[in-house]
């Protein structure tokens, strides 16, 4: 067992004797409303005078909700669990509490629901820990900077859009466009790197969960990951507390001094989810008929993803949000509410996909405001100089089209930025190692891919990850050093 399981455990212990030797027999008074009326996963409850915002009330038949409107003579409660005996007319308590979640590492490898029960059919795990699902962001005197690269194994990502660990990265793009299969990449890769991974599914249909979860199984990625679900079909009530308990569990690794991971898959159905809340609960509307706190909900979400000083153990917590566009107008409320919140974006193109550039990321509108930082200077500098020459290309590119004739220079220009798009080309799970992402900027920078033909370039990538591994050369070997290596390596292979 963990240490920090332990400790949770003799704390509990200790808290059970302790409540025990101060029980006392005395008369107690509870608070008691009634039901008004139920439909849509909200309830009205009459009574309940001393109920606050986030409380949690319990009803006689064993459902479960959360106070999220007061008004005169009503309380709004969205509904957590809900029985088919729950009607008008139920009993309702007010319990006096906030609701939180099981934490622990007790829960890597599970599936669970946004209130920790298990959805894998296995016993509840067993954890000696709660924590709170909606609390404060850590303060600034708590924060750290970014300054350590969370590794993707992505080619693009990890040269031209880096992410550190503490940051914030969005995936936005339209649906189908490969936004969860650069998420689920990012977390394959996390294997034997000590990043323990959360993955929350916000209202997707079955299909989606179980083909998620084979596909971690398959990588081994679930020994290090903990999937929470609120299916398509669930309540609007867990739909909107998936996040928020994907992040307690996360925030409990980060403060024991873990690194971690978490994906938001996806928050444009959450901030529906919260539209459909409020209009039930009868909030005033906003653009878009959303509520006007919208985007304070995202970014108390956002803002508890961070990278903590030393004094409080230096863990960290990444968070990648996905949100959908709709025929790439990234322009639109809650896209443009996201982009302003994290620390970048990682923009995917329907045209581009179609093309079949794989993974579909737009260089030219993907950006990292804080990665760069934690970026290993010498990958940092080689990616510079093939991000300038990509941007050049692609604007040479236009011209092409026009059937004009070009100087020998320029075409020159162009088949060298036909070359880097095949190299930035990617499959699904197959992350690359650091050394690797160094290895190939360093070969193109120098020239070496230019003789190429595009056919061959698949095959000459993969043998020289093969020569980079057998090498065990490392990203702090000097520049020098690498561009031996590779010109005898290339040499060589024309030779063979």
């Amino acid at each position: 067992m963990d240490t920090a399981d332990k400790t949770g455990e003799k704390s509990a212990m200790q808290k059970q004797k302790d409540w025990l030797s101060d029980y006392q027999l005395d008369l107690r008074v509870s608070e008691q409303g009634l039901v008004a009326s139920i439909g849509d996963g909200i309830a009205w409850v009459s009574g309940l005078p001393t109920a606050a915002l986030d409380d949690v009330l319990r009803f006689e038949d064993g459902s479960q909700a959360v106070v999220f409107a007061l008004t005169k003579k009503h309380i709004g409660a969205v509904l957590t669990h809900q029985t088919e005996h729950l009607t008008a007319g139920s009993v309702a308590h007010h319990t006096g509490k906030l609701l939180s979640i099981p934490v622990g590492k007790a829960l890597l490898g599970r599936v669970i629901d946004p209130l920790g029960k298990p959805m894998d059919g296995k016993p509840a795990p067993r954890c000696h820990a709660r924590q709170q699902l909606d609390v404060l962001s850590p303060p600034l005197r708590d924060r750290d900077f970014v300054n350590q690269p969370l590794l993707t194994g992505n080619k693009i990502i990890d040269s031209i859009v880096p992410i550190g660990k503490g940051q914030r990265q969005l995936i936005v793009g339209d649906r189908g466009v490969g936004r969860s299969a650069l998420a689920i990449d990012a977390v394959v890769n996390q294997r034997d790197k000590q990043v323990y991974c959360i993955y929350v599914l916000i209202g997707q249909k079955r299909s989606t969960v179980v083909n998620l979860i084979q596909l971690l199984k398959e990588n081994h990625a679930m020994e290090y990951t903990t999937v929470v679900v609120a299916e398509a079909s669930a309540l609007s009530g867990l739909k909107y507390l998936a996040p928020f308990a994907g992040a307690a569990i996360a925030e409990s690794w980060m403060y024991q001094g873990h690194d971690t991971l978490i994906v938001y898959d996806e928050l444009s159905t959450h901030a529906q989810t919260y539209r459909e809340l409020s209009l039930l609960l009868r909030r005033p509307p906003g653009r878009e008929a959303y509520p006007g706190d919208i985007f304070y909900l995202h970014s108390r979400l956002l803002e508890r993803s961070t990278h903590l000083s030393s004094k409080l153990g230096g863990g960290s917590m990444t968070a990648l949000p996905i949100v959908e566009t709709h025929e790439g107008n990234i322009a639109s409320y809650i896209p443009t509410n996201l982009i302003s919140i994290t620390d970048g974006q990682i923009y995917l193109d329907a045209k581009l996909f179609a093309s079949g550039f794989r993974p579909a990321i737009d260089i030219t509108r993907s950006v990292s405001r804080i990665g760069g930082k934690a970026q290993h200077p010498r990958i940092k500098q080689e990616a510079g100089r093939m991000k300038l020459d990509y941007l050049q290309f692609l604007e040479l590119e236009v011209f092409t089209r026009f059937g004009s004739r070009l100087e020998a220079s320029m075409q020159k220009k162009i088949q060298r930025g036909q070359v880097l798009r095949e190299l930035l080309k990617q499959d699904r799970l197959d992350p690359l190692p650091e050394n690797f992402q160094l290895a190939w900027l360093i070969a193109f920078n120098e020239g070496l891919f230019d003789e190429l033909a595009i056919s061959n370039i698949e095959n000459t990538m993969n043998a020289l990850l093969n020569f980079v591994k057998q090498q065990n050369l490392g990203v702090d070997l000097d520049r020098q050093s690498w561009t031996k290596h590779l010109n005898s390596w290339f040499v060589s292979t024309k030779a063979g």
